[in-house]
């Protein structure tokens, strides 16, 4: 059984995000991962309205802010995926990690 494990990185800075992913995806290159992506996710715009107290009634104006996505995949190398897992990203990346066990075609399922 192959395990696929799923990264997705989240961060308002691009440039950031962009630089982490960028090294992350050369660091899985030179160990020899097999690695899909990363694809980008269409920016998303968030909007948040502020209140000036807690009662209704006024409030300031919205904050806005642009929140970018990059998510790749790593196939099979369970060891690269778990050191993966337990690196350290700066603070302003949101990093999902989901794993996956695929079964060869034709596995009965019971």
């Amino acid at each position: 059984m192959t395990f696929v494990t799923k990264l997705r990185f989240q961060s308002g800075n691009r440039h950031e995000l962009e630089s982490e992913v960028s090294d992350l995806k050369s660091m899985l290159e030179r160990k020899g991962a097999e690695c899909k992506g990363p694809h980008a996710d269409p920016p998303e715009r968030i909007t948040v309205p502020q209140y000036k107290s807690l009662q209704p009634g006024d409030a300031f104006s919205a904050w806005d802010y642009t929140v970018y996505s990059r998510h790749l995949e790593i196939h099979g190398n369970d060891h690269i995926a778990r050191e993966v897992g337990h690196m350290d990203f700066p603070e302003s990346l949101h990093v999902e990690i989901e794993v996956e066990q695929q079964k060869p075609a034709g596995h009965l399922r019971k």
